[in-house]
């Protein structure tokens, strides 16, 4: 048996949110190997209790290289961390976590991930046996959903096209970005040596130095220009998971009627970290759905979205 790992890279800011997601993971999800917490190491005193059988908090020193190092906490901006080496600018921790999402995929002994950032719940149960290798991989997959007006998303298209060494597309170009994403090991480490055979220099490097890009659009183009690759995913073109991305918290009743709105596909909503959505009304929308909720789905619920 080769079973899905999970990994979810976090830090001490969304201890409550993880803390959520954990609960939600040991309620619902079904059919995994370990779920790892990728934590940066002054904040592994914060994590050591999520420490278990099929749990495992591991710090973020284990899988950076030795010449890039956190600042000290008091040198932030806009409440962020950064690190920090000789080599390039200072990267935020925000990329520091898309490192690690790769860094651990390469390095973990397991063939296949399901990445979930700290901010998911899961409310319905999921299965993960149906993604174990060698079962074709789910690619997310939203085509000409990136457009010049979406300044964020053409820039990190064009920077996965150079680190890839491939010709920017003319957008609008597919989209690749979202919540409950599945990797392949091989195809990762594949991307990793791509990136360094083009640019000439550690991958981690290389993305420190475009100082922007998004690790799920580096996987999705690396997968759809290489034929091989690409006949070992399927592609979807939506996710099990409910997304709330605004800024503005939502309120109890926003988020209820969010979850009201699931259809059976979803087993997950992510509200976004930097809504500020207060976790207590999270709790309570879980609650108030679990209870609405007239007819239990069975661990099968949310495959067909993937698949």
């Amino acid at each position: 048996m080769n079973q899905v790992a999970l990994l979810t890279p976090t830090y001490g800011r969304d201890l409550e949110l993880c803390t959520l997601l954990c609960e939600s993971v040991d309620r619902h999800v079904g059919s995994f190997a370990k779920h790892y917490l990728l934590v940066p190491d002054g904040d592994l005193p914060l994590f050591a209790r999520f420490e278990g059988e099929r749990r495992g908090v591991l710090p973020a020193s284990q899988f950076l290289p030795r010449w890039l190092r956190p600042l000290p906490r008091f040198v932030q901006r806009k409440r962020r961390q950064y690190w920090w080496s000789f080599r390039t600018k200072p990267v935020s921790g925000w990329h520091v976590q898309q490192f690690l999402k790769i860094a651990a995929a390469v390095a973990l002994p397991h063939e296949r991930f399901c990445v979930l950032d700290s901010d998911i719940v899961f409310f319905r149960d999921f299965d993960l046996s149906r993604f174990e290798a060698p079962n074709p991989v789910p690619l997310l997959t939203m085509p000409g959903a990136v457009t010049s007006s979406f300044v964020n998303h053409a820039h990190w298209v064009e920077i996965s096209h150079q680190l890839l060494g491939l010709p920017p597309p003319p957008l609008p170009a597919p989209d690749f970005i979202g919540h409950v994403i599945l990797w392949d090991q091989q195809t990762v480490r594949a991307m990793v040596s791509r990136i360094e055979a083009v640019t000439g220099i550690d991958w981690v490097e290389a993305l420190c130095r475009t100082h922007g890009f998004s690790e799920y659009m580096l996987y999705g183009y690396f997968v759809q220009n290489e034929a091989r690759l690409s006949a070992q995913h399927t592609l979807t073109s939506r996710t099990p998971c409910l997304s709330y991305w605004d800024a503005p918290e939502l309120s109890p009743s926003e988020l209820n009627e969010l979850l009201r709105r699931a259809d059976q596909g979803d087993v997950a909503f992510s509200v976004a970290s930097f809504s500020g959505t207060p976790v207590a009304t999270i709790r309570a929308a879980v609650a108030e759905a679990a209870r609405l909720a007239s007819v239990p789905l069975g661990n099968g619920a949310g495959l067909a979205a993937l698949c």
